[in-house]
This record gives structure tokens, C-alpha cells and sequence, in this order.
């Protein structure tokens, strides 16, 4: 059976939707409605999706959702544009500020919906989408992403999760067991490294944030906390240094030598999986056609990632993107109609086969996993609960700044103890939670 195409734009963006189990109690703003109040049921939509690699096989799926409304929506015509992800914020943070040019719906990346959302562009469309049949199956985890103070302000249009891709030629040569746990996780990339010095035992990176925060969170650490109207980090709690100390203590002539391995993010991980310098790798379902293109294709499983206990699954980070209508359509039932369209089961379904993007409905997901086994792990890594980044604009700023990135770093380089970096990572990002607001 041929395998979807991946998007490489899949890749889990560096800033995201909310703490899971967290509350976001920092009030959004009223949005101000620049409709002047009209819902006209004819005319043209405007749509803005993202330019992929290959936008192709996602255009044919958009077209056959958009002949259907135009036939459904008489007198009505849907204006497509695929828009670079590259200059995305400057362009719709534009359309928030000039009503006339701006789309009635646009497609953007879950870690938006904070910023989108405190700058008034995104609708609250909070009753349609629960009035909305096939929301219930929606992932709690999806729903998340598009909700900011228990308002919602669009549809999960697809997710992205990580978990552990070790190579199989190497466990069975040297005789290894797939580690269950994070201890064994450690010792078995140690063992590896030992017995094939040429090799990362587990590849990581001091840059790759996303491939690290599965260790704090399985060690029952959190990023930060809801707290009087914003955020306070929690990177320097106990059980968050407990994470970082597991983490960092991959870095080293044992297992990724810090002079090279510090510096690694999370493509460089893979790219050294794919070309065989590895023997396990944490990676994306997006990260499949890559490792297929590579030098270890067919000598290679993927599992989910192992938490602190046997039989656990570390908890990972959900990236992927939604669709909003803007607050500022005079086309609204027909923006929401249309998103739910776009964002339905059976356009989902038809976007996996057609780009690899791994569906938001938990049933369609299931079907998907399916008819491609490659799938089942990283179903199996959301259905165990995934985690976020906190629901605030803020977070822009502290990825921009590289705070978590420089905290793992200092520890690995030795320049400071777990306590003292997190403690400092710890500031930095209150300093942002508070200018934020």
C-alpha cells in the first residue's frame, strides 16, 4: 500500500495551544466585530490555507469540498489562496487591521491561537461548534487548541505528536529489549553507544525543546500554571528539574557528546536517525517520510515513547493547525459552514491519504491507523494524553528568546547545576507571562 506524502510543515511549530490539565485564566479580550453586524447569505468567501511542499494533493481535496458548498450555497463563490506559513504572521495580523482586504476564514497554526485571539482577529464561534454534530468526537486534546477561556475560536484541522523510532538491525544485533521505561530508555541508548562508539545511542538535542518536555512531563513536572489572570512558570519546580536531569543526562561521551549535541534540534536528530548515525531517535509522524528517504529504511520500528513507569506513555507535545473565520466576515453562518466543511470527518479522512496529516476526530483517527500501521504508535501517543505549551501570547516571546533551548544548554555544558538554569528559565519566562498580560 503506498504511503501518504508528509508534510514537512508538520513539524510541530516551537510554541503551541495550552497546558493540559491547566486552566488558561487570563481573560481574552472582547473581540471587536468589524462586521458592522452583517451575516449575508450569497457572495464571495475568501479563504486563505497554507502553501506545503507540495500543495497539489491538498488543492484536490479543497476543491471537492468547495464544488460541494458552491452547489449547497447558490450564489455563492469561494475565493483559495495558499499563502506561505513562512510570512503567515505578518500578512494575517495585516488582515486583522484592514477588515476590507481581510479572508472570512484562514487556516492557522495551533500555536497562533493565543496571539489571534488577544489581537481580536478570530471569531468566537463557541455555540456553532458544540451545535455541530461531528465536534463530540473531536480529541480533547484538538479542542484544546482552539480554545482560550473556555471560548472556542475554530476547528482542529489536523495534529502531530512524537514518539520513539529505534532501528531494528541494531537491537537485535546487540540483543536489546525496547525499553518500557525512561530508565531503560537511558541505559539502553548508553549500551548502544558503548557497544558502537560511531553511534548516538539516542539521539537529542539541547535546541530540540519539544523532544525534551516529554521527560519533565512524565516525571509530573508542567511548563507553567494559571495564575492571577496569566501565567507563572513552573520550570523550576522539583518534578520539572527531576525531568531535566533525565534529559540532560543523555548528553555526553556516553550516549551524544555535548561539543556536537547541544547545539541539535529536532531535524537534526532525525536527520542523523535517517542517515544511520543513531540507533533510536524521538520523531514525528511527519518525520516518516524523511526516515523512509533515509539509509535505515526498512531496518526500523517506531513505539511510543516510555514514561517513568512500565506500561506508561510519556506524554507529547500535540502540534498541527485549525481553521478560524475572522471576526471580521460579513459572511459569517457561511465562514462557519464552510469551516466545518473543510475540517469534517470525510475531508480529514481525504487530507491523511492525500498529505499524511493525521486527523483530530479520535474515530477517523482509528480508521486511519488502519489502513497505515505506520500511524498506530502515534495514535496510541494522543489517546494517552498530550501536552501543551501555555494559552498565552507570551509564549512567542520566550521561544523567540531560545529560554528553554539556553536553560538546557547551561546544564549540559556544565556552566549550571539543573536548579540554578531552571531557576533563571524560570524568571525569564515570568518576565514575559507579566508583560503579556
Amino acid at each position: 500500500m503506498k504511503l501518504p506524502k508528509l508534510s514537512a510543515r508538520m513539524v510541530a511549530p516551537i510554541a503551541a495551544l495550552v497546558v493540559a490539565g491547566l486552566t488558561a485564566t487570563a481573560c481574552a479580550p472582547e473581540s471587536s466585530d468589524n462586521s458592522g453586524g452583517k451575516d449575508e447569505k450569497s457572495g464571495t468567501l475568501r479563504v486563505w490555507l497554507f502553501q506545503e511542499v507540495d500543495t497539489a494533493p491538498k488543492e484536490k481535496v479543497v476543491d471537492g469540498v468547495v464544488a460541494a458548498f458552491e452547489k449547497a450555497h447558490k450564489g455563492t463563490k469561494v475565493d483559495v489562496q495558499y499563502i506561505p506559513v513562512e510570512t503567515r504572521a505578518e500578512k494575517i495580523k495585516a488582515a486583522f487591521n484592514d477588515p476590507k482586504s481581510a479572508p472570512d476564514l484562514i487556516e492557522y497554526g495551533n500555536t497562533d491561537t493565543a496571539g489571534y485571539v488577544k489581537d481580536g482577529g478570530l471569531a468566537d464561534i463557541t455555540k456553532e461548534f458544540t451545535d455541530w454534530s461531528e465536534s463530540k468526537d473531536t480529541d480533547p486534546t484538538a479542542k484544546q487548541s482552539v480554545t482560550v477561556d473556555g471560548k472556542i475560536y475554530g476547528a482542529p484541522y489536523f495534529v502531530g505528536v512524537r514518539a520513539l523510532y529505534y532501528r531494528t538491525d541494531i537491537f537485535k544485533e546487540l540483543d536489546l529489549d525496547v525499553p518500557k521505561t525512561q530508565s531503560e530508555l537511558i541505559s539502553t541508548a548508553k549500551a548502544i553507544r558503548q557497544a558502537k562508539p560511531e553511534l548516538y545511542g539516542l539521539a537529542v538535542g539541547g535546541a530540540y525543546t519539544y523532544g525534551a518536555m516529554p521527560f519533565i512531563w512524565s516525571n509530573g513536572g508542567e511548563i507553567a500554571e494559571g495564575k492571577g489572570g496569566s501565567y507563572a512558570s513552573t520550570i523550576d519546580s522539583a518534578a520539572a528539574q527531576k525531568g531535566i536531569t533525565a534529559y540532560t543526562s543523555l548528553f555526553g561521551d556516553e550516549n551524544c557528546p555535548a561539543a556536537k549535541c547541544a547545539s541539535m534540534g529536532g531535524n537534526d536528530t532525525v536527520t542523523a536517525f535517517a542517515s544511520g548515525k543513531a540507533g533510536m531517535a524521538i520523531g514525528g509522524d511527519f518525520s516518516h517520510s524523511a526516515i523512509e528517504a533515509g539509509k535505515v529504511k526498512g531496518k526500523y520500528a517506531v513505539v511510543p515513547l516510555p514514561g517513568v513507569k512500565s506500561g506508561e506513555i510519556a506524554p507529547a507535545f500535540a502540534g498541527g493547525n485549525n481553521l478560524g473565520v475572522l471576526n471580521s466576515t460579513t459572511h459569517r453562518s457561511l465562514a462557519v459552514d464552510l469551516m466545518e466543511q473543510l475540517a469534517s470527518k470525510k475531508a480529514q479522512d481525504e487530507l491523511f491519504d492525500a498529505m499524511g496529516f493525521l486527523p483530530t476526530f479520535t474515530d477517523v483517527r482509528q480508521d486511519v491507523a488502519k489502513r497505515e500501521p505506520f500511524v498506530e504508535p502515534f495514535v496510541k501517543t494522543l489517546g494517552a494524553g498530550a501536552k501543551f505549551v501555555p494559552a498565552s501570547p507570551a509564549w512567542s516571546q520566550i521561544d523567540a528568546s531560545l529560554v528553554l533551548p539556553t536553560m538546557f544548554q547551561e546544564v549540559v555544558s556544565g556552566r549550571k547545576s539543573v536548579a540554578a538554569a531552571s531557576k533563571d528559565a524560570a524568571k525569564k519566562m515570568n518576565t514575559a507571562f507579566s508583560s503579556a498580560g
